[in-house]
């Protein structure tokens, strides 16, 4: 008669060393990635309101061109985003009280984080950019004029005329 017993107790000690990982790994693996995550979740935040700077520099020069189009064929500057925007109603003309040159979402007066004015002027008009959430959409805030020059504040204070010029 053959002996099964030491051929069971093999199996035994073979079973119980492919089990898995002990708690100490799993927390061990935990523990690292956390403090991964710790180190990459700002950057990605940084670069994402990196961005969204970007982004609310290229919808100023967007209302810019807007508003060089919109003196061109009306003879004046636009005195409100709506206007150049495009028309609010279906079967609405596209003219002086909605001229379309504008995407609506801009037209609203909010993009990339940001929150647009139009402003008439002695000279023309401003254009100001202020981020919806300080901090989190952005740190700057932007104006821009007829002249087509950025300016920039590095601060919750709107930018004006004599802020620094954007580089």
């Amino acid at each position: 008669m053959v002996n099964c017993m030491p051929d069971l107790n093999f199996r035994m000690r073979r079973f119980r060393s492919q089990r898995g990982f002990s708690l100490i790994e799993l927390l061990i693996v935990i523990a690292i990635i956390l403090i991964i995550l710790s180190i990459a979740l700002p950057q990605m935040s940084k670069s994402r309101m990196h961005s969204q700077e970007m982004a609310a520099i290229a919808e100023l020069h967007t209302i810019n061109q807007a508003q060089v189009q919109y003196q061109s064929q009306f003879g004046q500057y636009a005195t409100s985003l709506n206007q150049l925007g495009p028309p609010s109603a279906a079967g609405q003309n596209e003219g002086p009280a909605a001229a379309g040159l504008i995407p609506a979402t801009l037209a609203s007066g909010t993009a990339s984080g940001y929150n647009f004015s139009v402003a008439q002027t002695p000279q023309g008009y401003s254009v100001t950019a202020v981020p919806k959430a300080f901090g989190s959409t952005g740190r700057r805030t932007f104006y821009s004029d007829q002249t087509n020059v950025v300016h920039e504040n590095w601060g919750q204070d709107p930018a004006t005329a004599n802020s620094p010029e954007l580089k």
